[in-house]
């Protein structure tokens, strides 16, 4: 057995495509009209159409904030200003630093699905290593073992 996609249920496939490839640049690689599949593997689905697979006894609940879509973004400055720049964007809550020093942000989609982007961890590791934390210090503040974080400042010293 293999995992495959994450599907999703949307109320309206043209909002839905629309705004994945505005807010995440994610295209359509395949479009069935009722299904489209994103670049990415996620799958969006009409409500109408998932309802008659799994049947009117089960009921759909959107925005039920138990979930969430994770991207990771390379350049988390310029996509923070690119998101703030796109009108309507509701947000879970705006760009906050975690613990282990990672930057995030949270915000829905139309289907009140959450999406967070946090920047990439080897950025995370770069950013504190040009602030002048040791790799010792950088493996303390982001609670990961030394080894990691000599392996990906190796890894970005080799790109």
């Amino acid at each position: 057995m293999k995992f495959k996609n994450t599907l999703l249920v949307v109320k309206d496939m043209e909002i839905s495509k629309e705004f994945y490839k505005k807010v995440l640049k994610e295209d359509v690689i395949l479009d069935f009209g009722e299904n489209a599949t994103l670049k990415s593997g996620i799958c969006l689905q009409t409500y109408a159409s998932y309802q008659n697979f799994i049947g009117d006894n089960h009921k759909i609940s959107l925005g039920s904030n138990d979930k969430e879509l994770y991207f990771e973004e390379d350049n988390f400055d310029d996509f923070l200003k690119r998101l703030k720049s796109i009108d309507n964007i509701i947000y879970v809550h705006m760009e906050k630093e975690h613990r282990w020093g990672q930057r995030v942000v949270r915000f829905y989609d139309p289907d009140m699905h959450i999406i967070e982007v946090g920047e990439n961890m080897d950025s995370v590791v770069k950013r504190f290593a040009d602030d002048g934390m040791s790799e010792e210090e950088i493996a303390k503040r982001m609670d990961v073992p030394l080894k990691y974080v000599k392996d990906m400042l190796n890894q970005i010293n080799f790109n």
